[in-house]
């Protein structure tokens, strides 16, 4: 890394390929943080866009938390495709767990494709728990190897924020296209020319070497990515959605919902998070209720009711986001994660309430 910056008690430092990591400057502080985040960006995106939320996140858990900032993936990057930056993510983070050694626990907070992209390298990074029992081990040890890991760390919060995790492809998924079917299967038809592999893999129409869509690949354990088990490693798994006012990602895809499961919901009256509007805790569905729950839904799309169930397995907190009263709503899919701080900040509420409710303790 090169010569960092220190700001109001937080330091930085840059790589040459544009990756950031951020700490607290106090030395006691700095050796104590033993939970290491990796912030994901989206599409077209640069490790830039999550400085605003690096910095909160230090500042409010100073002797915690060691953020880093991904760079494998931005820019022109961003469009080779989910499988490609999963490889490119994993590889990075196992990089920055060998840089430091102190590290014990892992969490993930990613923006709109960077969500998928991290869920395919976590499925990468999973180590399954060491079933061998050793003779002269401490209980504590054989606790530890008794667990799943992601990168050898404890996996603590997987956050995604905007993530289109049913694709792209189904009604009014991509708000731009005004829920016109003629739009959207014209949209599916020409995407790789614009978004290239990426956007193959969010329209659904991916075919390689014949095998179902990569995000349909991504609801189970396949080969040596096990996708599901790595989601289930983590203590808690939590999706940021915006209800209104997102044109790039709809509401149903980011927080994993079908159209009769969506909430009704109201102004919040915190004023803590006033752009918080709805909060559900989803319980992991088991095989009869998915089923269930499949036949009463006959209006969605048979693939994306597959992506739906599956992901209904494990349990999922949902945070509903609405800023239909804020001046730059229209930017809706970048205020959520304050992408800039002098345009976006009217979303500082949300990462107050990523912070807030963040899981620390192994």
């Amino acid at each position: 890394m090169e010569n960092g910056t220190v700001e109001n008690g937080v330091c930085s430092s840059e790589s040459a390929n544009g990756g950031c990591d951020i700490w607290s400057c106090k030395d006691s502080d700095s050796s104590s943080a033993d939970h290491l985040v990796v912030m994901v960006n989206g599409i077209l995106g640069s490790a830039a866009d999550w400085k605003f939320a690096a910095e909160q996140f230090v500042k409010m858990l100073p002797d915690k938390v060691f953020v880093h900032c991904s760079e494998r993936n931005v820019s022109k990057l961003t469009l080779d495709g989910v499988d490609v930056m999963g490889e490119r993510l994993a590889e990075e983070v196992l990089e920055v767990i060998q840089r430091k050694p102190n590290l014990r626990m892992i969490s993930f907070v990613a923006h709109s494709v960077g969500g998928l992209v991290t869920r395919y390298a976590i499925g990468r990074l999973y180590r399954p728990p060491k079933r061998e029992s050793v003779e002269d081990s401490s209980a504590n040890r054989c606790e530890e190897d008794s667990r799943a890991t992601i990168g050898g760390l404890k996996a603590m919060n997987f956050i995604t924020v905007a993530t289109p995790h049913l694709g792209s492809r189904g009604n009014k998924q991509v708000p731009f296209l005004f829920g016109v079917p003629a739009f959207e299967k014209a949209a599916t038809l020409v995407i790789h020319w614009i978004f290239r592999r990426t956007g193959q893999h969010l329209f659904l129409v991916d075919n390689d070497e014949r095998k179902p869509p990569l995000l349909k690949r991504m609801i189970e354990d396949n080969g040596d990515c096990y996708f599901m088990s790595a989601l289930r490693t983590f203590k808690r798994r939590v999706v940021y959605s915006n209800v209104g006012y997102d044109h790039i990602v709809g509401w149903r895809t980011s927080c994993i919902r079908r159209n009769s499961e969506l909430p009704k919901w109201e102004d919040t009256l915190n004023e803590k998070y006033p752009h918080v509007v709805y909060e559900e805790h989803c319980k992991a569905y088991d095989a009869e209720q998915c089923e269930a729950t499949s036949i009463e839904d006959h209006s969605s799309d048979k693939l994306e009711e597959e992506l739906v169930t599956g992901l209904s397995r494990v349990s999922w907190e949902k945070v509903d986001v609405s800023f239909h009263s804020s001046r730059q709503r229209f930017a809706a899919h970048s205020v959520i994660q304050v992408k800039d701080q002098s345009m976006h900040i009217e979303g500082a509420d949300v990462i107050c309430h990523m912070i807030d409710h963040f899981h620390l303790e192994a």
